[in-house]
């Protein structure tokens, strides 16, 4: 793929306080764009000068959210390199969710180099203070003009990226976790599986009753039967239940997500078998009460392990390992960043350098 580059001409001063960075509030100087339509495919990749959108009033993804997207991070290591983690298992989670949302698939081969080349165009913007990287954010997006319902025949995809600060400034604390009982995030047969915009909106509402009673996230139950759990707030969640360590089965309705693949992959090099089934909430209200629920994380890309230390069921609160991150939880976390960040060897073939 001939990628045509343009320069900005007028280059942002990169931020120097790392501290005061947040997430996805400055951005660099650059974009890639590749178009799409029904006719010519895939066409005119280029990285441009960073700017605003211009799309028509009746554009598909404005009525009827034909939108896709995906969020990895390039890390710099010590010794000055910049590289990224497992990129290839967002490229085809990408292709899965555009399959879903009827929008273009896109080469494997063509997006990876796409990736690599904006990254290392943008790579000074990536910090080397410790916690920090340049948070990446592919997306994609129907384009039609026009506002007939059916399968797109012009779409977008687009690069952007943002130095992002470190996601625990404080120290790797516990957090405070509602069970969702009301709303629910998806179900099977919808796009629970596939990482567009829609999901996240519709769980704001219950994201939202949750902080104002004082917890960070919710646990999602499954949307059937209200019975099981699935996700907790953006992220996968696990559990080490008496020894066992569990994490709910992918069945459609949840994200398939990469932290959490590579947490049960790197478990199970060290001989640790991971539970992949069905977890109902009342088999956890029964670890909690009766003290073998060891531990609970959630797992993702921007927190990579969030340990939980108080999970609230039908106003029953229940500590878990007194409020303080678990031994497996932190091996976890230092194991999966150390390969980010070059710390650690790489025995899984995990890292792309660019």
């Amino acid at each position: 793929m001939d990628i045509k580059v343009t320069l900005n001409p007028n280059p942002k001063a990169k931020p120097t306080d790392t501290s005061a960075l947040g997430f996805g509030q400055i951005f660099t100087d650059h974009m890639f764009r590749w178009t799409w339509n029904s006719e010519e495919g895939w066409h005119n990749p280029r990285i441009v000068p960073f700017e605003n959108l211009s799309i028509h009033p009746a554009s598909t993804v404005l009525h009827y959210g034909s939108e896709i997207f995906e969020g990895l991070k390039a890390y710099r290591r010590a010794d000055g390199k910049v590289q990224m983690f497992r990129p290839i298992e967002n490229i085809r989670r990408m292709n899965n969710s555009a399959e879903r949302l009827c929008l273009p698939q896109m080469p494997e081969e063509d997006l990876m180099q796409a990736l690599v080349e904006f990254v290392r165009l943008e790579q000074d913007w990536t910090p080397s203070d410790k916690g920090t990287s340049l948070y990446l954010r592919p997306f994609m997006f129907g384009n039609d003009e026009s506002l007939g319902v059916h399968a797109v025949h012009n779409a977008e995809f687009i690069i952007i990226a943002s130095p992002v600060g470190s996601y625990y400034k404080e120290g790797l604390n516990p957090v405070k976790i509602m069970i969702e009982d009301q709303d629910v995030r998806a179900v099977r047969g919808g796009t629970g599986y596939a990482k567009c915009g829609g999901n996240y909106a519709a769980s704001n509402r219950a994201g939202e009753r949750a902080e104002q009673q004082g917890y960070s996230q919710v646990l999602w139950l499954d949307g059937v039967e209200r019975k099981y759990i699935e996700e907790v707030g953006a992220m996968n969640v696990m559990f080490k239940i008496n020894g066992e360590i569990v994490t709910p089965k992918l069945t459609g309705s949840i994200l398939p997500g990469i932290t959490r693949k590579s947490c049960i992959e790197f478990l199970k090099s060290e001989g640790i078998e991971v539970s992949e089934r069905l977890l109902s909430v009342e088999e956890l209200a029964q670890a909690m009460t009766d003290g073998t629920l060891e531990e609970a994380w959630g797992c993702g890309t921007a927190a990579v392990i969030s340990p939980i230390g108080e999970l609230c069921y039908k106003d029953h609160k229940y500590i878990i390992n007194n409020n303080e991150i678990g031994e497996l939880s932190q091996h976890l976390y230092d194991s999966i960043t150390g390969i980010q960040w070059g710390e650690v060897e790489d025995k899984f073939g995990w890292i792309v350098e660019v």
